[in-house]
């Protein structure tokens, strides 16, 4: 017996469970989200947000939006460097600016925005979509059966419970995640290297940046290890400490026996004067770690976001990456659940996602101990990869994808990409009418066919298996048309000659490219997507 039905259960509806539930209304589902907290976020944790989830953002109609409000907060294309102090001396620049040069492979900017700001944009746009939040309540029990999942939720405030019957569910519930210990499923990786802490305070820090436009400020001196962020008009921020004492055998522990008086101190530390009135306003205590779920699905449960993986903030991966995982499964759920799938494409989540994840928890991992903690030493470290390869160049590999090679990167630059089965489809502009626009303003909702100028067959080919098999199918030639492309660069920048075509999913990824009109027939592309969509 229960008391609702609905297609999906989403437990947790922070940044990343609020996304999942967002994009599942994009696509036409209708999913519960079930909170514990009371409400969006309230600790203004700063978000680094990459380009890759401003695509997203894009596609689902906020990326004006957060750009908007994140200008409101903070000065974009900022420097992430390292000082002695804010008053002192510099030590290393990292980055010299957040978007210099990467505005070329994406019609988006990286930017920073505190989490208390995003997540009510993105509540909102969840709402307006068809999704359901319910904040307060938790999940007190689940079992799943070859059918569905049965969960019993409780609302924290009245204490009423309800039970739901959901089709699927997916584990947002964080970090320390009790759904996925239910489970039984373990983390890999790293472990927990240091009980940080992050004070938010108040203080009128302006002067001392005399000027720099600093994103990300990473202290390094002998009393502490950590980072600044400082919202405008630098009056305000958070103090990030992993580490105090020795620079060689430091003290991991600052979560300990913490009191305001400490946290005063530390704060003059790393501003480099006792001469600026601080006053704390929140602590928060953490683990930093880097460990990824031994696996990403467990039946008809799949975990996301920091319930899958945890990493460190050096580098601003985490919340994106969880974003990313609910851009993967969001369409893939959607399109099983109306029956334009078949069940296994399901089983493609984990095996795309976990080794992209796995990747950047390595990444944010060598980035922590280069950038702040070099005592952990770099036996077994991944080498420092560019930061685009994590952001844009993560590479999929699964009954999703049809190859056309045999090697198989786990990440590339972007720029090298060109337009390769199992890759992010390239950004690339074009014209349509007067307005211009991106590859990617192309997809979305559907899978999509592009094909080169004269490719006039593949969209003939493409038209007729959308019609025989039953799916939305969207089609455009590029070149021809309303859809200009004025440098004649799209067929170069996906790898095809100007009769060739690709096939992108609803999440931007090229699924099967054909470099030649050869083998264009209906019957073909049919073979094609009855093969991506595991409809055996």
């Amino acid at each position: 017996m229960h008391d609702r039905e609905v297609p999906v259960l989403i437990v947790g509806g922070s940044l990343v469970g609020m996304s999942t539930a967002l994009l599942l209304g994009y696509h036409g589902i209708r999913a519960l989200a079930v909170e514990h907290h009371r409400g969006t976020a309230i600790h203004p944790r700063a978000a680094q947000i990459s380009q890759r989830t401003m695509e997203i953002f894009r596609t689902v109609g906020v990326e004006q939006i957060v750009r908007g409000e994140s200008d409101k907060q903070f000065v974009q294309d900022g420097a992430i460097n390292a000082v002695e102090s804010l008053a002192g001396k510099e030590l290393a620049a990292f980055i010299p600016n957040l978007n210099e040069g990467v505005r070329d492979v994406s019609p988006t900017i990286r930017l920073f925005i505190t989490q208390s700001l995003l997540e009510p944009l993105l509540k909102q746009r969840a709402l307006e979509l068809g999704a359901e939040l319910r904040f307060g309540t938790e999940m007190i029990s689940c079992e799943q059966d070859a059918d569905g999942v049965t969960a019993v939720i409780r609302d924290r405030d009245t204490g009423k419970t309800e039970t739901v019957r959901a089709r699927y569910m997916v584990a947002a519930d964080g970090a320390r995640s009790p759904l996925r210990d239910r489970l039984g499923i373990r983390m890999l990786g790293h472990g927990t290297f240091s009980n940080s802490i992050t004070i938010y305070f108040r203080g009128n820090v302006g002067p001392l940046l005399r000027g720099r436009n600093l994103s990300v400020i990473y202290i390094t001196n002998p009393m502490l290890r950590g980072f600044f962020r400082l919202e405008k008009p630098f009056d305000r921020g958070f103090l990030v400490v992993n580490a105090v004492g020795d620079p060689n055998r430091p003290i991991t522990d600052v979560s300990a026996g913490l009191t305001d008086e400490k946290c005063i101190e530390y704060i003059r530390c790393a501003i480099g004067t006792d001469e600026i009135p601080i006053e704390i306003e929140n602590v928060m205590h953490w683990n930093a770690r880097a460990d990824v779920a031994e696996h990403f699905r467990a039946g008809r449960i799949f975990l996301a976001g920091d319930a899958a993986h945890v990493m460190p903030p050096n580098g601003g991966f985490g919340g994106n990456t969880g974003v990313q995982d609910a851009h993967n499964i969001a369409w893939k759920l959607a399109m099983v659940l109306k029956g334009e799938a078949g069940p296994e494409l399901l089983s493609t989540y984990e095996p795309e996602r976990r080794p992209a994840a796995a990747f950047t928890v390595e990444q944010a991992y060598a980035r922590y101990v280069t950038r702040s903690a070099p005592y952990l030493g770099t036996e077994g470290m991944q080498p420092v990869e560019n930061d685009l390869n994590i952001e844009l160049g993560y590479c999929y590999y699964s009954d999703a994808i049809i190859p056309d090679g045999a090697d198989r990167p786990a990440h590339l630059n972007p720029r090298d990409a060109k337009g390769r089965p199992g890759a992010r489809a390239p950004h690339l502009w074009l014209r349509r009418g007067n307005e211009q626009i991106s590859t990617l303003d192309l997809f979305g909702k559907n899978f999509t066919m592009l094909a080169a100028v004269d490719g006039a067959n593949w969209c003939e080919a493409a038209r007729e298996t959308a019609e025989r098999i039953g799916i939305a199918l969207d089609v455009h030639r590029v070149g021809a048309g309303a859809l200009a492309d004025p440098e004649r660069a799209f067929p170069a920048a996906y790898g095809i000659e100007p009769d060739g075509a690709v096939l992108v999913r609803p999440d931007g990824f090229v699924a099967w490219r054909a470099k030649n009109s050869t083998s264009a027939s209906g019957s073909a592309l049919s073979a094609v997507l009855t093969s991506i969509l595991c409809r055996r």
